[in-house]
């Protein structure tokens, strides 16, 4: 009887299930839930242990790439010839543990421009290169300024002494020659869904080698309280290669999203050509400029929409008035104070736009977490609290980039800027990828209003990093640790642990004078 009152609303109902069947298909329909981000997180279904934890600095660990001819060029012809970072399958064995078809992909902008003709290097990249593809060519695909030219006689292959990447930026050189000397990126669920290796799914192999400066900078973030990554040192071989010294770093995904922090909330990664201004309310508008790393569906990017909006109509007074609303305050002068104190000249308004952002859901206030340190520590180190600091670590003046400061000092670099080469003016650059500047970290350290809480801040950091004299306790844990190899000698390292020390403490004699 029930049935053949209400027949009505069961016929609709078989209705809207065969009209969804037929026109989604086997597609997965995504809920939009606003609770707990972690109730949806990627399951890992599959842990891999391993024998030792990677993270233990206290044991030698050994990482291993298999990777066949044909897969490793074709990581290699994809981009070099379209600039497309092509995920391949390799083996990989980490402290005896064999884990197979593991996805592996190159990683990085201006350490890997080397490889199509950017900056001095041309296919096969590295020393020797030969001259590059298509003329000159900044760094992960920046371009010129409008109304900026290149000196008469300008050679940056010359400058940059064959390929071994721009000053400042590491002075790392790669080959596709040497695999062991390429950026690359592991993932372990690429091929096999949930597939986790001690709960990461991926990991980041470092170029260089010892790369003090950037384990440095980790710890130093860490022993502050300050959100960061793991690493660990490694004997590094590919395909049966001579071994390297390498540093690995855990790579932040959905688990490191969820475990970051005490409380729920979105990560954020900003991508590369990202300009962190407000460019409408449309979501698909920033599809370029943010990733969102957990809980994909609940949050999208409407939070950062949402505080970039406030922030482009908001006049001076209401910004100093009500940025605490929206941005963890205490959190982002420490984080600004860091990258002073580290002299990262490539931090979130740095042209690499480095940095991640955390939106608390308790709370509905923004963080920055520090990312990619590998420019930090080198180069100049007599930057104030005051001062900006451009790539290379040199201080920036008025009309830097975007208020990123002007060209790299040249004691920093060992080199001046050519002679008229000045500094691109400000924005995106007649259209290309920005060069650097970012509005929030500019608007921050412009305000009186938070000038208080930013040096506080910057003189306990200081105090905690230098003046206790951690970053020497932590340098000689590193010594200590740090393996040698076929492309590492013992002397290698002490001549690297002795131009740190010597970085360190030029560093710390120069604000302890302030």
């Amino acid at each position: 009887m029930s049935l053949r009152q209400h027949w009505k609303i069961a016929v609709a109902l078989v209705a809207f299930v065969t009209l969804v069947g037929s026109v989604f298909g086997t597609s997965r329909v995504r809920p939009y839930i606003t609770g707990d981000p972690t109730v949806i997180a990627s399951e890992i279904t599959e842990n891999i242990a391993g024998t030792i934890d990677l993270f233990d600095a206290s044991v030698d660990h050994e990482v291993s790439i298999d990777i066949s001819e044909v897969e490793y060029n074709d990581m290699i012809d994809s981009y070099v010839d379209d600039g497309e970072k092509e995920w391949v399958t390799a083996d990989v064995t980490i402290d005896g543990t064999v884990i197979t078809d593991v996805g592996v992909r190159l990683k990085g902008n201006s350490t890997l421009s080397a490889l199509r003709g950017g900056m001095g290097g041309g296919p096969g990249g590295g020393e020797g290169s030969g001259e590059p593809r298509g003329g000159f060519e900044l760094p992960g695909g920046f371009e010129l300024p409008e109304g900026v030219e290149l000196p008469e006689g300008f050679d940056p292959a010359e400058m940059l002494a064959g390929g071994r990447g721009m000053p400042g930026m590491g002075g790392t050189s790669i080959s596709t020659d040497d695999p062991t000397s390429l950026p690359l990126l592991i993932d372990f669920s690429e091929n096999v869904d949930g597939r986790a290796y001690q709960g990461m799914t991926q990991l980041s192999v470092r170029p260089g080698s010892p790369v003090l400066n950037e384990a440095m900078a980790l710890s130093l973030t860490d022993a502050t309280d300050q959100p960061t990554q793991r690493y660990a040192y490694t004997v590094y071989s590919v395909n049966d290669s001579a071994t390297a010294t390498r540093l690995l770093l855990e790579h932040p995904d959905e688990s490191y999203a969820n475990s970051l922090f005490d409380s729920d909330g979105y990560l954020y990664k900003a991508d590369a050509s990202s300009s962190f201004v407000y460019v409408g309310d449309d979501q698909a508008d920033y599809t370029d400029q943010f990733t969102q790393l957990n809980a994909e569906g609940t949050g999208d990017v409407q939070p950062i929409i949402s505080f970039l909006k406030w922030m482009d109509s908001a006049s001076d007074e209401e910004f100093d008035a009500h940025l605490a609303d929206r941005v963890d305050v205490d959190s982002f002068a420490r984080y600004v104070a860091t990258q002073n104190l580290l002299v990262n000249g490539d931090d979130m308004s740095g042209p690499g736009q480095n940095y991640y952002l955390w939106y608390d859901l308790d709370t509905k206030k923004i963080s920055v977490v520090s990312w990619d340190l590998n420019m930090a520590m080198q180069g100049g180190t007599t930057a104030g609290p005051n001062d900006t600091v451009s790539m290379g670590g040199g201080m920036g003046g008025p009309g830097g980039m975007r208020g990123q400061g002007g060209p790299p000092d040249a004691a920093a670099t060992g080199m001046a800027p050519a002679e008229g080469m000045g500094t691109p003016p400000n924005g995106d650059g007649g259209g290309g990828r920005s060069m650097g500047g970012n509005t929030l970290k500019t608007r921050f350290l412009d305000s009186d209003a938070f000038t208080d809480v930013y040096e506080a801040a910057y003189w306990d950091l200081y105090e905690q990093m230098y003046g206790s004299g951690l970053a020497f306790s932590i340098l000689d844990g590193l010594a200590s640790r740090v393996p040698a190899s076929d492309g590492l000698s013992a002397e290698s390292l002490q001549s690297s642990v002795d131009s740190m020390r010597s970085w360190i403490q030029q560093r710390t004699d120069a604000l302890e004078s302030l």
